[in-house]
């Protein structure tokens, strides 16, 4: 198979491009696949394809930018030139682009590979009926909030238009059977990036490091978290370290340097910036616990999953897609409400308090991140074109006897 994928990919700062970066990795050594085809947004640097396992070729091909107008033309144009068998989309809604003329105009390339009788599968990782527009930086007008709401709706309808439409969360094919009467959704877990043999779960000598990662600044706010880390040190005595690892989410520039600016008074707070791929273990590896200190969630976690993977604790907000996450997959964690900085002080204590109470977690989700690795999810989209080609190729012999 001839496989596309349309995708930012690093070192794009788009988003979802680490998580297209892991599906690439796997679908490379998938015996089905004979070439992949990467339709990526344009970036500066050289695309990281330089994987050490063996694998099927890949070609590259940088044919759209975030918010331009003419996407849905160029990757059409990328398509009929490479003539793919598949196209995987790995898409949310802010995809390609913040504005919304952008943004809905890429959203129409599935259908296009429909109409076009290409077999494309649309990776969804987040439906706007389960997304707090307010906190994840879209609007907090009420009429703007509707306006978004119908917006949405009729480009989910669009992306329904795929082969087949896949989603990480049992609530989300509900809610596009329920809502839309789709019945072309399939369940694929998110999947967990790399799972290294079970970590020992000990911790460096020096601080415990109490650290978040993501893109900050919208529902992802950090100054909750370094409060509530000075109250845990007043109340304890403990010796730890604040580790906020990422960048500003592209809606709120300037974010976490104000931020800094702000907290220069607190010690022991490192900001790291953009971490590279290769920096990632090292990271997770020292951290004592994870924190998630959202204020609303827009899909299943990819951190939640990569903090599995290394044996970590993990603090999290007790709402929406998160706690559902745990009660599907297995995962474990202390809870906090979203909006209290005494809430998550306790549940940090919780952890950096009782050694054992933090391996009991650890290990739990080490457990859960293992039952989902992404040779498995590559293996589910493979099946899922294997189907679709299928169900095509006999549409075909029928219309011909």
């Amino acid at each position: 198979m001839k496989l596309a994928i349309v995708t930012a990919y690093p070192p794009s700062k788009v988003t979802l491009n680490e998580y297209a970066y892991h599906l690439v990795k796997q679908f490379r050594q998938n015996q089905d696949v004979t070439e992949l085809i990467l339709l990526t947004d344009k970036t500066e640097g050289a695309k990281d394809i330089q994987f050490t396992e063996a694998g099927c070729k890949i070609t590259v091909k940088e044919c759209w930018s975030f918010n331009s107008y003419k996407n849905i033309l160029s990757v059409t144009k990328a398509i009929n030139h490479t003539k793919p068998d598949s196209v995987l989309f790995n898409l949310q809604f802010m995809k390609f682009g913040d504005k919304k003329i952008a943004a809905a105009l890429g959203l129409m390339l599935p259908m296009v590979c429909k109409l076009k009788k290409i077999p494309n599968i649309v990776l969804l990782h987040n439906i706007l009926e389960e997304v707090d527009l307010g906190s994840a930086g879209f609007t907090s007008n009420k009429l703007m909030q509707s306006i978004y709401g119908f917006i949405g709706t009729t480009l989910t309808k669009l992306i329904l238009k795929a082969d087949t439409v896949a989603v990480t969360m049992q609530k989300y094919v509900d809610i596009l059977e329920n809502k839309y009467g789709a019945n072309n959704v399939k369940l694929i877990p998110h999947g967990t990036f790399e799972i290294p043999e079970e970590p020992d779960y000990t911790l460096p000598e020096g601080p415990l490091q109490i650290m978040t990662f993501g893109k900050f600044g919208t529902y992802k706010k950090v100054e909750g978290m370094i409060e509530a880390v000075e109250i845990v040190r007043a109340s304890t005595g403990l010796d730890l370290e604040v580790v906020i690892a990422g960048t500003d989410n592209p809606n709120v520039p300037g974010y976490l340097a104000k931020v800094q600016e702000d907290y220069k008074h607190v010690p022991q707070v490192r900001f790291t910036g953009y971490v590279e791929e290769v920096e990632v273990p090292v990271l997770f590896n020292e951290s004592a616990a994870v924190v998630f200190p959202y204020t609303s969630t827009t899909g299943s976690s990819g951190v939640l999953h990569q903090a599995g993977s290394y044996g970590k604790a993990v603090v999290m907000p007790d709402l929406g897609d998160l706690a559902l996450l745990v009660k599907d997959e297995g995962y474990r964690g202390e809870f906090f409400e979203p909006t209290s900085v005494e809430s998550l002080a306790k549940a940090i204590e919780a952890i950096v308090t009782n050694d054992a109470y933090r391996l009991e977690l650890a290990k739990t989700n080490y457990l859960a991140a293992t039952a989902h690795p992404m040779s498995q999810i590559a293996e589910m989209y493979i099946d899922s074109f294997k189907q679709i080609i299928a169900k095509k190729s006999k549409g075909i012999a029928t219309v011909s006897v």
